[in-house]
């Protein structure tokens, strides 16, 4: 008997993706897994009721730790992509990865899902089964389906799916982030409703301040109470989105080239990433802050592709770690406006003295105000010359 895992979540793509692994590819069985990386209750009640509905052998992993380690590694590495903080990117592989350890358990010789050939997630799931024996599939993208045909081919097998994504959006949830598209978002013109935030309220005119406590660039503590990753980030979302932290609308340059609409809500990670900012600015030297902006944007880059355990990722991690060794100490953000905004920071390890960089005292250590004057002499020199020929030559050209 063959037997195939499919990324199931219950939505109208994995619903039709059941008796297509079946009548078009020809599997005698199909194992449905669903990945828990912090999604809402009411989306596993709707995996279990519609795989129970379709006789489907049904499996649900808890990854919301793993998932929220993750988390904490990408706000070492500052990552964000175009702006916006890292969130289905970074879930799509810890969901690979479980699935694929329940397919191999399960003696399954396929594994499949429903991802279609424009997104980015077909590429992120493959980039690990593909390290696997198992034949990767894709109905949605090899049978070029759409939703219209899809829900006429529900309609007419009387699958058990409502109305596709429940309502007029296509929302995608995680602890670290929460993603809305589609309908109408689908129009760059188009201004979104409020109602299509569930994490964060409209700004207003209080604020509040909170303390957070890094360790080797880990945030560990709110206001000196510990946290364990999942719920520090999960905190985090409801105080930082009370306050209408971490709204993002954008268009996205997507793997494959297409430009999206995209709306996000990250709220947590919007705070998290704002104070780990601060503090590395507070004990990085110049030159660590300039070379760990590239080391950073490549992580997040292999992140958005869901490259994670490239060879290349390590290294950059070799580089982050040792600079997180002195990413120790306490930001303050304020809440304010719908932002999360540093207001003060405290560590043993800062690269900075008050006394030093004040203006109230006349020295620098040994060195005096008048050291400064051959420095300002010499800066700038090459300009001055370069200038200088220029209007030389400017001025030849004139007589002739």
């Amino acid at each position: 008997m063959t037997r195939v895992a499919l990324a199931f979540s219950g939505g109208l793509d994995t619903t039709v993706c059941v008796p297509l692994l079946e009548e078009e590819y020809g599997y005698d069985d199909v194992i449905g897994v669903t990945v828990d990386v912090g999604q809402p209750a009411s989306e596993f009640d709707e995996a279990e009721e519609t795989a129970e509905a379709l006789g489907l052998e049904h499996y649900v992993v808890d990854a919301r730790e793993e998932f929220a380690d993750l988390c904490l590694d990408s706000v070492r590495a500052n990552a964000t992509y175009q702006g916006y903080p890292l969130g289905t990117a970074l879930a799509r592989p810890v969901i690979a990865e479980a699935i694929l350890e329940v397919a191999e358990e399960e003696g399954c010789t396929g594994i499949a899902h429903g991802c279609t050939g424009k997104g980015n997630d077909q590429l992120r799931f493959e980039a690990v089964w593909r390290d696997s024996d198992l034949e990767v599939i894709a109905p949605v993208r090899e049978l070029g389906l759409t939703r219209e045909w899809e829900q006429e081919y529900a309609a007419e097998k009387d699958l058990p799916v409502e109305g596709g994504s429940g309502g007029d959006w296509s929302i995608d949830t995680n602890i670290w982030s929460r993603s809305v598209e589609g309908d109408d978002l689908e129009d760059p013109s188009y201004v979104p409703p409020r109602d299509i935030y569930a994490w964060t309220d409209e700004p207003g005119s209080e604020t509040e301040e909170i303390d957070i406590t890094f360790e080797n660039g880990y945030p560990v503590a709110v206001d000196g109470e510990e946290y364990e990753p999942v719920e520090l980030i999960e905190y985090l979302n409801d105080l930082a989105g009370s306050y209408g932290v971490g709204r993002t609308d954008m268009m996205e340059d997507r793997i494959l080239g297409l430009k999206v609409r995209e709306n996000y809500e990250h709220p947590g990670a919007t705070t998290l990433l704002a104070a780990h900012e601060a503090l590395e600015g507070f004990v990085l030297t110049q030159e660590e802050r300039q070379f760990k902006t590239q080391i950073d944007q490549q992580w997040s880059q292999k992140a958005y592709e869901g490259l994670i355990d490239a060879p290349l990722v390590s290294a950059l991690e070799g580089f982050i770690g040792e600079t997180q060794k002195r990413v120790t100490g306490t930001v303050t953000i304020r809440f304010e406006g719908g932002q999360a905004r540093p207001v003060a920071r405290e560590s043993d390890f800062a690269a900075y003295s008050a006394e030093h960089a004040s203006f109230d005292t006349e020295t620098v250590g040994k060195i005096t105000q008048e050291d400064a004057t051959g420095v300002a002499k010499y800066h700038g020199f090459q300009r001055r010359l370069a200038n200088e020929a220029i209007a030389a030559n400017a001025d030849d050209e004139d007589d002739e």
